[in-house]
């Protein structure tokens, strides 16, 4: 006998047994409009994940996070370690984004955008094709172990681990690029055991994310489902049930019944296996799987779509949403100046990156009447192509000179050259310390400046 899944219930999780067991959730397929827009969606988004290694923007590909150079690409902007900073702006971004989208629009994000929902469906349709639909998987799920058991779930797992590597191997390809990816998948795993051992980790913890642990994720171990509850109010656009409406249930032509005819078609399909109808829950990743069932059945009952729908709690209420609200300010506020921050910040990258060191030991040496201080001048080349820098000293006395880069400083693409700056002046001239200007000059008119001091045993 087929086991049936319980009704779910707000006092416990679905997805675990009594005993404290995992149970599986095998949820039956939706059809209609937002499933329609939401496979279209993920389609768009893995082929993005998987081309942008592949497109070219100033000889790097567009996403190309170089950390063993310390070099970053983002569709055409070049960063190195010293621009890290830019870094917080990013996160922190996109994690305000996430936040603003989330008070206006509930989480839209777990369930259109987020890649755990992405992959998981593409492994649900594999698993689909593998062994059936919901009803026949759970069939098998309690079927012994017979040989066409067997083929099935090898099946299901063998795709499951190719598709895992191909996903690991793309992301890898995000940190080493694709012409060196390929030159080490055809050598042996010991000549690049760290990358190896990288992308089999990676596919693994991918295998056993859609093979076993699944929506286990979204419950237990991402916190965004627990920070829903503080994020949202009551004009937060969620998936809702119409209570008004469809209560109380009733099989078709029951007098005094609702639009519900409590056919738990919207339970079948949820993917975290809870009921909509009972509330707004941690579990709801608004996938809108439940709306398109519901409204099938709707129609098919000759009935008004919308049951289930994407509404606010007001707009369930009958009430009107409000999409302008103090939180929905402040955040545009706030989403505005770190817009203009990052703006300014940016603005002020420069192509090149120039630093000044003075060389370590004795700050300066006093020989035949001349003061002599060293200075180290390293400069890195941001750009994909080779760049000419020549270096003036300003604010500097006429008697002073200096040596060590007169010919111009030629850097490599996306390399660095370090000089070594012998400046001298003689010991009558030197009064107090003396603040120098070294400005680097490229080739292209970028100019940067950096402040020194010569030091020497003052003469009064």
């Amino acid at each position: 006998m087929i086991e049936q899944p319980p009704s779910p219930s707000l006092e416990s999780v679905t997805t675990i047994n009594e005993d404290g067991s995992r149970r599986f959730i095998h949820p039956s397929t939706a059809s209609g409009r937002f499933t329609r827009w939401r496979t279209l969606f993920a389609i768009a988004l893995t082929v993005i994940y998987v081309a942008l290694p592949w497109i070219q923007i100033n000889g790097n590909p567009a996403l190309f996070l170089d950390v063993a150079h310390r070099q970053f690409h983002y569709f055409g902007l070049t960063f190195v370690g010293q621009d890290v900073w830019v870094g917080f702006f990013v996160l922190s971004g996109l994690g305000f984004c996430l936040f603003y989208v989330t008070a206006l629009l509930g989480r839209v994000w777990c369930g259109w955008a987020c890649p755990q929902t992405v992959f998981l469906d593409f492994a649900r349709r594999i698993e689909r094709w593998c062994e059936g639909d919901a009803p026949a998987r759970r069939k098998l799920d309690n079927a012994p172990w017979t040989f066409e058991k067997t083929v099935r779930r090898a099946a299901k797992h063998t795709i499951y681990v190719l598709f895992s590597l191909l996903l690991a191997h793309v992301l890898l390809s995000y940190f080493v690029s694709l012409p060196k990816l390929y030159a080490m998948m055809s050598k042996a795993p010991g000549e690049n055991w760290g990358s190896f051992g990288f992308v089999f980790l990676i596919a693994a913890a991918l295998w056993f994310d859609l093979a076993w642990f699944r929506e286990q994720f979204c419950i237990v171990l991402c916190p965004y489902g627990r920070l829903q509850s503080a994020l949202i109010d009551s004009d937060s656009v969620v998936v809702g049930y119409d209570k008004t409406r469809g209560e109380p249930r009733g099989r078709k032509g029951t007098s005094g019944a609702g639009d519900c005819v409590d056919c738990t078609r919207c339970v079948q399909v949820c993917p975290t296996g809870i009921d909509i109808r009972q509330g707004l829950q941690m579990e709801c990743i608004g996938c809108a799987a439940c709306i398109d069932a519901c409204d099938t059945v709707m129609a098919k009952l000759e009935r008004k779509p919308g049951l289930i729908r994407y509404d606010s709690r007001h707009g369930f209420a009958g009430e009107r949403t409000r999409w302008l609200r103090p939180r929905i300010l402040l955040y545009t506020g706030l989403a505005v100046l770190g817009a203009i921050a990052l703006t300014i910040e940016t603005s002020s990258l420069k192509p090149a990156t120039v630093s000044l060191t003075r060389v370590t030991g004795i700050p300066y040496i006093v020989e035949s009447g001349v003061v002599r201080n060293q200075f180290l001048v390293r400069v890195l080349n941001k750009r994909n192509t080779p760049v000419a820098f020549q270096l003036e000293i300003l604010d500097a006395p006429q008697s002073l000179r200096w040596n060590g880069a007169e010919s111009g400083i030629n850097v490599a693409p996306l390399g660095e050259e370090i000089r070594t700056v012998v400046v001298t002046l003689p010991r009558t001239d030197l009064k107090a310390e003396i603040p120098l200007r070294f400005r680097v000059v490229s080739d292209r008119g970028t100019i940067i400046e950096k402040i020194g001091t010569f030091l020497g045993p003052i003469i009064p």
